[in-house]
């Protein structure tokens, strides 16, 4: 199989020159659950096993469990490679054939022995993420594309293409002094992990990273003992941190959300809990890029951000729906999917509501639940019910009636046991919902839970079996 033919790389240059610019790797470091690797170290190290020149030209799968391999990956193969494809941690190896085929990948870096077996793949590079030498010539020969894939829960995930420009437009913009400590929650294989990983690394940081085997409470233990200074994640992973006795472990300076809907409430109980820290919503998709952030402390976002030029976003809405247009979108789906309209533009899917001067966010529109020829967005239900003072977090789901074909149920977590009170509680925050939604967004009924399922996008499950 031939790699992929590409234009020169003449726009940027690579993450490993821009990282080792000018000696700026003094100090910084990238640190996983169990290992810190100092970015000095990759001068004369690598974790391709010594094979990094094979790679040159090609087309390349990184599919590591481990994150902080992943990471060192592709400091080393920016510019280097044809193409990057990321293949995040929880995404079932059933998928590889699929993406080996249709990228087309001609050589797989991955700790997962087997991984690819049977696939058209020529080459096979083990890694991991202990750094053994090596001096292969990083000099960056090729603009790499870099594939981002969709989740893939309902099926084949999409495969979308970026470039290291359209991955840092909204970083470089936005640069910060260096010396900062970064931290996400997210898998930097995904789109929302991934901003932060660049982050740090174009604008001088250091990078602590998660792990799906270590608990909220030992994460955020280790964030507050590398002093991490800017962190972020979906509003669901704050929901679950601020329940956690180790919360106050960290003192962060900046908290970041983005991925879901940022309700009021999440946003007043994060600048409550960790009151020295400038807390943003951004939103942001794989498909549309960064469109922008907001540090106001308010839901939503101001309305004369749409159809005006924020930078080079803009942003328009049609029947509801946001779409964004800037060179922050992905290029272009691999596959028969259409990414773009004709101008340009990717149609989000995300609803919109103008509330006085701001817009707000209220659902996806494929997230719709029909109550009687009434449509209800899940998320709008669920921000009233988060600002009940005695909730952390809630999930509204739908449930089969024979009379109006679904009824809008909600599940609760408390933020205190209610120690008999679950009755009153549940009379309060149904009162609550009936005198600022209308009558079918009501829920039918509440149920309290210790708990809820958040998904590996960072996202709270919303199936009927997450129930």
């Amino acid at each position: 199989m031939k790699p992929p033919q590409h234009k020169p790389h003449n726009k940027r240059s690579s993450l490993w020159t821009e990282a080792s610019a000018a000696g700026n790797l003094s100090g910084r470091f990238l640190c996983g659950p169990n290992v810190t690797v100092a970015l000095s170290e990759l001068v004369h190290g690598s974790v391709l096993n010594g094979r990094a020149a094979e790679l040159r030209g090609r087309s390349v799968l990184v599919a590591t469990a481990d994150q902080l391999t992943a990471a060192l990956a592709l400091i080393e193969l920016d510019g280097i490679a044809s193409r990057l494809v990321l293949y995040p941690g929880d995404l079932p190896a059933e998928h590889v054939p699929f993406i080996v085929e249709t990228v087309p990948v001609d050589a797989i870096v991955s700790d997962r022995p087997g991984l690819g077996a049977g696939t058209s793949a020529e080459h096979f590079v083990t890694s991991g993420s202990k750094l053994l030498r090596d001096e292969t010539d990083r000099t960056a020969r090729h603009e790499t594309e870099w594939i981002l894939l969709t989740s893939g829960t309902t099926g084949r995930p999409k495969l979308v293409v970026h470039t290291l420009e359209s991955l840092a437009g909204g970083i470089i913009e936005s640069a910060l002094a260096g010396g900062f400590v970064w931290s996400t929650f997210y898998d930097i294989r995904r789109y929302g992990g991934l901003q932060i990983f660049l982050r740090a690394i174009l604008t001088g940081g250091s990078l602590v990273l998660s792990s799906p085997d270590e608990s909220i409470a030992d994460f955020m233990t280790r964030v507050g003992s590398h002093g991490v200074t800017h962190i972020s994640g979906t509003p669901s992973h704050w929901r679950k941190a601020l329940m956690s006795p180790a919360a106050d472990k960290m003192s962060p300076k900046y908290v970041r959300l983005s991925g879901e809907i940022s309700d009021q409430a999440i946003l007043d109980n994060l600048q409550s809990f960790y009151p020295q820290a400038g807390v943003a919503h951004a939103f942001a998709s794989t498909e549309a890029g960064l469109a922008f952030d907001v540090r106001d402390g308010l839901a939503g976002f101001p309305a004369n951000l749409v159809g005006a030029t924020n930078g080079d976003v803009e942003m328009k809405i049609v029947d509801d729906a946001l779409q964004i247009r800037s060179s922050r979108t992905a290029e272009r789906y691999l596959g028969p999917q259409t990414l773009k309209d004709a101008d340009g533009f990717v149609n989000t899917g995300d609803m919109l509501e103008l509330r006085g001067d701001r817009y707000h966010f209220v659902g996806r529109r494929d997230g719709v639940i029909n109550v009687g020829g009434l449509k209800v967005h899940p998320e709008e239900v669920e921000a009233v019910i988060n600002r009940h003072p005695k909730v952390r977090i809630s999930v509204v789901r739908t449930r089969k009636s024979p009379i109006t074909g679904a009824l809008v149920v909600a599940d609760v977590v408390l933020s205190a046991p209610a120690n008999g009170q679950a009755r009153q509680l549940e009379t309060e925050i149904l009162d609550l919902c009936r005198g600022e939604l209308a009558r079918h967004k009501v829920p039918a009924s509440i149920r309290f839970v210790t708990d809820l399922p958040v998904a590996a996008t960072g996202k709270v499950a919303r199936s009927e079996n997450a129930r």
